[in-house]
């Protein structure tokens, strides 16, 4: 049985055939260890001397952005992390300078500790990590974790976290969005309620249904709902839900798009699969990436993995997938020409392609701990999904 969930953010199968051990994750922050993975080239340009300090930060119960935050808040070091990672895990991330200002050798806070590395000649990016390893504790499930072995079988969803998670709604202020249907986004940044997010928040966003109650209401807004408050914030002003839309960061804009081409992308995958296409094997006229992560045809006997397209401004019609995703496309009333948005061309999207399944290494799994290795964007809650088959996955820590 899919959850409910997953077929809300695209996801209606499952692709292993494993019974699933149910269980719990992320009882404690302990139980979800994370460590990120750069190329062993990256790791040899770090030295004793250079231009930008690198530095490996470990934190728990508390996220990326406000670790770093905090980091230059109290030590005036301005640092930009690879990747993001949760906040209730414990998490091992590089942090590099973006300029040459100055740096420190060790920092701790109650929730986070920062050691010196070195330095780089030219910045880390995201480019320079590979991967993220994971060592997960599943508690409460049954004892046969070690008959799982169709890591290599599972394909490379979106996870719940791409559509916000306890509220499920990320996408859906994209469509929203491509459709230049700004009142209903605001409607739903606002108002959309989800039976996994608290009282407090459910009940002051049932009273902001009524735009007559923005006013009212705008000072009980509480501290986490900070997007919702600058765009109630503009509705009381002007009353104009494009210019509200507008008055969110370009970075979340954007991924309220990239959000819902995760779901398009999720969908595609979930037909793919329902309608018997081969998804673990490239076949001829396929785009494939390369064990350099490079985007080319398909070559018999090379070492490549099959990609997906990802719906854009350009997408790139002349796949096996385009009779999935023009069906999809089609029910959803969205058109690739769409993600070209002239009101707001900063956050137009063109596409690309996204690896079909999950490149799953460094597998172990023993006792109630499963460990392995995921490429940059794989999720692991996906992995996890095949693993426990949970029946709420909200309930049970995802």
């Amino acid at each position: 049985m899919i959850p409910k969930l997953d077929t809300k953010i695209g996801i209606s199968v499952y692709s292993t055939d494993f019974v699933g051990i149910g269980g719990r994750i992320k009882k404690s922050p302990e139980d979800f260890e994370v460590s990120e993975v750069i190329s062993d080239k990256s790791l040899g340009q770090i030295q004793e001397k250079g231009d930008y300090a690198v530095y490996k930060l470990t934190k728990k119960n508390i996220d990326t952005n406000h670790a770093v935050s905090d980091i230059f808040r109290k030590k005036g070091i301005r640092l930009k992390a690879l990747g993001l990672k949760d906040s209730f895990a414990v998490t091992k991330q590089f942090l590099c300078a973006n300029n040459k200002g100055h740096t420190v050798d060790e920092y701790s806070s109650t929730k986070y500790s920062l050691k010196k590395l070195g330095f780089v000649n030219k910045p880390l990016t995201k480019k320079n990590m590979i991967g993220n390893h994971f060592k997960i504790k599943i508690n409460e499930g049954k004892d046969n974790i070690q008959e799982f072995h169709e890591q290599n079988k599972i394909l490379n969803f979106y996870g719940y976290q791409r559509f916000g998670s306890k509220r499920p709604v990320t996408h859906l202020i994209g469509k929203a969005m491509l459709q230049r249907n700004f009142d209903k986004a605001i409607e739903l940044i606002l108002s959309f309620t989800s039976p996994y997010d608290s009282k407090e928040n459910n009940e002051i966003r049932e009273k902001l249904q009524d735009s007559a109650n923005y006013p009212k209401y705008f000072d009980q807004i509480p501290p986490q709902m900070d997007i919702e408050k600058i765009v109630l914030k503009e509705m009381i002003e002007s009353g104009d839900s494009q210019l509200s839309v507008k008055k969110i960061p370009l970075s979340l804009r954007r991924f309220y798009i990239q959000a819902y081409q995760s779901y398009l992308f999720n969908c595609t995958l979930s037909s793919s699969f329902e309608g018997g296409e081969s998804l673990f094997e490239p076949q001829e006229g396929d785009v494939c990436f390369d064990y350099k992560d490079k985007l080319g045809k398909y070559i018999k006997g090379a070492d490549q993995r099959l990609s997906i397209p990802f719906v854009g401004y350009s997408y790139y019609k002349k796949t096996r997938f385009d009779y999935y995703i023009s069906k999809i496309l089609e029910e959803e009333e969205i058109s690739p020409k769409d993600f070209f948005i002239k009101e707001m061309q900063e956050i137009s999207n063109e596409g690309g392609f996204r690896q079909a399944t999950v490149t799953c290494s460094d597998y172990s799994a023993h006792h109630d701990i499963v460990e392995f290795t995921l490429s940059r964007g794989s999720f692991a809650t996906i992995v996890l999904r095949e693993i426990m088959k949970p029946e709420d996955p909200l309930n049970v820590g995802f």
